[in-house]
């Protein structure tokens, strides 16, 4: 009650907050996610992982930033996939069934699910050659009578 009637008088003490041992860190910026790819797979998870949704840690791909998010470790043998030059990146990564593999400095992998490109697009990363690819739909003859039907 009597720390109510100070700050309603306007005479509660007022202490500064000490800045040392703060952890506020303020919001992340999208130019500050950038992947540095001298690292073990282990902090390049930890560092897509730590900035998946907002901002989303990225890297350039044939000239375009590049968004990654869903990362995992990847305890296995190295997949078949189509090879990706990645930008700085000292080997390229492999897009696979089931997602985009990156490789760390020490060998070990982390596979990204999904990627998000300038435009917005985001696909699943095993898209990623397949992505500007638009196939037509083609119709039987039964299917072009429903249509007409329902039209």
């Amino acid at each position: 009650v009597e720390a109510v009637h100070l700050i309603a008088d306007g005479k509660a003490p007022r202490i500064p907050q000490p800045k040392e041992g703060a952890t506020y860190e303020g919001i992340q910026k999208k130019e500050n996610a950038e992947i540095s790819w001298d690292q073990p797979a282990e902090a390049l998870h930890n560092w897509i992982r730590g900035h998946d949704k907002v901002p989303g840690a990225w890297t350039t791909i044939n000239g375009q930033m590049v968004t990654f998010y869903g990362s995992s470790l990847l305890d296995a043998s190295v997949p078949a996939g189509q090879e990706l030059t990645i930008k700085g990146a000292s080997r390229p990564g492999l897009v696979t069934k089931n997602g985009l593999v990156v490789f760390g400095n020490d060998g070990k992998m982390v596979l990204v699910r999904n990627l998000q490109f300038e435009d917005g697009k985001m696909i699943p990363a095993s898209k990623y050659f397949s992505a500007d690819e638009t196939t037509a739909l083609e119709l039987t003859e039964e299917e072009k009578k429903i249509a007409e039907d329902i039209r």
